[in-house]
């Protein structure tokens, strides 16, 4: 892994540190304004096989999903014993998302592909998920400093900002929602879940909490009640 893509991951851990891990989903950058002109009633795409599994998607089809996972990854890349977006996925965590809680993003995400793909055509005579490392963090670069041509809606910079906090989410939100794998985000950040008790020692220790196993929100709701 080069230094531009290790500062990249510092960025999102530390973002991810900053805001005490992220419990649940909600970070959707303010785009009302946008969809209500722009919102639209198609219905999902039909299931594709993911990428990185057999599993079968809610939302996006298979090339899309492709370019998702590409897109995603060079902004969380992996390293060895460090799992970026597509091991812990975040590819997974957007699908499921655009097909329930955030499916007024659904339009937003088809417009923002389709010139994503027809950016990259233009420029580098290929899709996003063909180009290599170096040629996809110039696509990303342009898109974050609102340089590449042929955006409408979603702007480029918009497009952007919103895959990357996804991004950010897939990898920190409890796995209730489909990302953040085996707790994959949670333990690179040293973040514990949602314990039953924390004492005040726990609450002023500046270190990493390790007194306890992760727990994510499925398995606090699957534990039988006590009955007084």
């Amino acid at each position: 892994m080069n230094k531009h893509d290790a500062a990249r991951r510092a960025f999102l851990v530390r973002a991810a540190v900053g805001a005490g891990a992220v419990a649940g989903a909600g970070l959707v950058p303010e785009l009302n304004a946008q969809m209500d002109q722009h919102k639209q009633t198609e219905a999902p795409s039909a299931a594709y096989p993911h990428p990185s599994g057999t599993a079968q998607g809610a939302f996006f089809n298979h090339d899309d999903a492709i370019t998702i996972a590409a897109f995603t990854e060079r902004l969380m890349p992996g390293a060895p014993d460090k799992p970026g977006a597509n091991e812990t996925g975040v590819l997974n965590y957007i699908d499921l998302a655009l097909a329930g809680a955030y499916a007024d993003l659904q339009d937003f995400y088809r417009r923002g592909l389709a010139q994503l793909d027809a950016y990259c055509r233009k420029t580098h005579k290929t899709s996003f998920p063909h180009l290599g490392p170096a040629q996809q963090d110039e696509v990303l670069a342009a898109l974050e400093q609102g340089k590449a041509t042929g955006f409408t809606w979603p702007t480029a910079q918009d497009f952007f900002n919103t895959v990357r906090t996804h991004t950010f989410e897939g990898m920190f939100a409890d796995p209730v929602y489909g990302g953040n794998k085996d707790f994959a985000g949670w333990r690179l950040v040293g973040f514990p879940g949602a314990q039953a008790m924390f004492t005040p020692i726990d609450l002023q220790n500046q270190q990493a909490f390790t007194r306890a196993p992760m727990v994510g929100l499925q398995a606090v709701a699957s534990r039988p009640t006590r009955k007084g």
